[in-house]
């Protein structure tokens, strides 16, 4: 149960629920910028963006690379839906910049396949960011 400073945040993929636990405050990538999120926050419904995803609370500082999704906060209930969560742990750095050298090869032949690399870029940009920054 969340204390008066705290609320639940919800972490899921497909595939499991990655967190669960309360926090004091989390910042996550939106479409169009980060958006922080304290207790008693307004009811809010975002679509998330490419980016890292920062939870403090009773767990400590824990960071999260997120590949889009929604967020929604309701009566002190944050709910991240997002199709990937990996922890730092979870990263491999040699992996992450081979990633990054093929996107960067993709060809460019309409506004989709710019799309997808720029798209592509910016997965491996931040995964590695955020290996480099905890490991």
């Amino acid at each position: 149960m969340a204390t008066d400073r705290q609320f639940h945040c919800s972490v899921i993929t497909p595939e499991r629920e990655v967190l669960s636990a309360e926090a004091t405050s989390v910042v996550f990538p939106a479409q169009d910028g980060e958006v922080g999120v304290l207790v008693d926050r307004a009811p809010l419904l975002f679509a998330l963006g490419i980016g890292v995803l920062r939870i403090d609370g009773e767990k400590g500082s824990q960071r999260f690379f997120i590949d889009g999704g929604f967020a929604q906060m309701l009566d002190n209930n944050l709910t991240i839906l997002t199709s990937q969560a990996l922890a730092p742990s979870e990263i491999k750095a040699d992996k992450v910049r081979q990633l990054l050298s093929e996107a960067e090869a993709m060809s460019i032949t309409d506004d989709a396949s710019w799309i997808a690399r720029d798209k592509a870029i910016r997965r491996a940009k931040e995964q590695l960011k955020l290996a480099e920054q905890v490991g």
